[in-house]
């Protein structure tokens, strides 16, 4: 698989970079490091994601990079940090983006271990590892190109970010021999933890929304799973300021008996998403059932259907993950 990426990029000359709808750590600092390596090959690189950057990853250099107009001069697509249609939706319903991605070669780097359901022709990069920053360290270690400071520090980014600083139960002894390179190479995480520990600051009014939100919380399925709605007015309200999915992600995950936690936003054209973290490995499994995708601590899945009725079938699925890892 490395040898066919490294085809893949030394065949094309204009690349466009693409992440989904719900950028993270992982995926901005991934495509930063992208844009970083293949420029010092000779390669023009343009960052594309079809919503804006939210204002908690502004910490990561680079990010107004990323712009919201579809690259159709590019020759090929790199799409990172997710195989799944649902989380592509809106970069598909770009005017032209589905054809650009089903007559242009694609490659999809992403660290999932849920098998693609994207619906056009594409080339894999996968493999199981805690980020998809880790995987492309490999591809550039492996194809010998150079990874300079900048392009370090975002892989450390992206794995850090995913990784929970490596503390997650998928960090492996490799991870943080990685990181250990990624240090040698320039990248610096006291550094990058006080960039992000500035834009992590919260304003008065976030931080008493964030007790709106705590109060808001239900404990279902004999509180093994805890849920937060975010309506649609909130999410006008303060999105811009703060993910109210981030913002609640910590509180809603660390309390005791929890396996899993989600936060679901609401949308007036009947779309829900749903950002689901985990104790337990079975994020993936859950959001698998409603056609989303993710890795077992973190997952998400968007639907248009009544609210109630997938709040029923969010407390089915979860159940019956439970019982699947011998936890029900």
């Amino acid at each position: 698989m490395l040898d066919t990426a490294k085809q893949f990029i030394q065949s094309a000359n204009n690349i466009v970079i693409i992440q989904a709808e719900n950028p993270d750590g992982d995926s901005l600092g991934s495509s930063l490091a992208l844009e970083e390596v293949l420029s010092d090959l000779g390669k023009t690189v343009t960052l594309y994601c079809p919503v804006d950057i939210p204002k908690y990853l502004h910490y990561i250099r680079g990010w107004d990079r990323v712009q919201n107009d579809f690259p159709f001069q590019a020759d090929a697509a790199i799409i990172v940090d997710t195989s799944a249609d649902v989380l592509l939706s809106k970069v598909l319903e770009t005017p032209g983006a589905r054809h650009f991605l089903e007559t242009h070669p694609t490659l999809v780097i992403d660290h999932h271990t849920a098998e693609s359901t994207l619906s056009f022709d594409h080339i894999m990069l996968s493999e199981t590892v805690v980020a998809t920053g880790e995987l492309l360290y490999k591809l550039f270690k492996h194809s010998d190109w150079k990874i300079n400071p900048q392009a370090a520090e975002d892989l450390l980014i992206a794995i850090m970010s995913d990784s929970l600083g490596l503390t997650t139960q998928n960090t492996t002894a490799q991870t943080f021999h990685t990181a250990g390179e990624l240090t040698e190479l320039g990248a610096s995480n006291a550094e990058i933890e006080e960039r992000r520990r500035e834009f992590m600051k919260k304003s008065p009014e976030i931080l008493a929304y964030k007790g709106k939100l705590i109060e808001r919380i239900e404990y279902l399925l004999d509180g093994q799973l805890a849920l937060v709605h975010v309506p649609f007015e909130e999410i006008q309200a303060y999105s811009d300021a703060y993910n109210p999915g981030a913002l609640i992600g910590d509180e809603l995950r660390l309390v005791e008996g929890v396996a899993l936690s989600c936060v679901i936003k609401t949308y007036p054209d009947g779309k829900l998403t749903a950002r689901l973290r985990g104790n337990l490995p079975i994020a993936d499994t859950v959001a698998g059932y409603f056609g989303g995708g993710g890795h077992p601590y973190a997952a998400g899945f968007r639907v248009y259907e009544n609210y109630d009725e997938i709040v029923r079938e969010l407390v089915t699925a979860t159940d019956q993950a439970l019982r699947e890892a011998g936890q029900g």
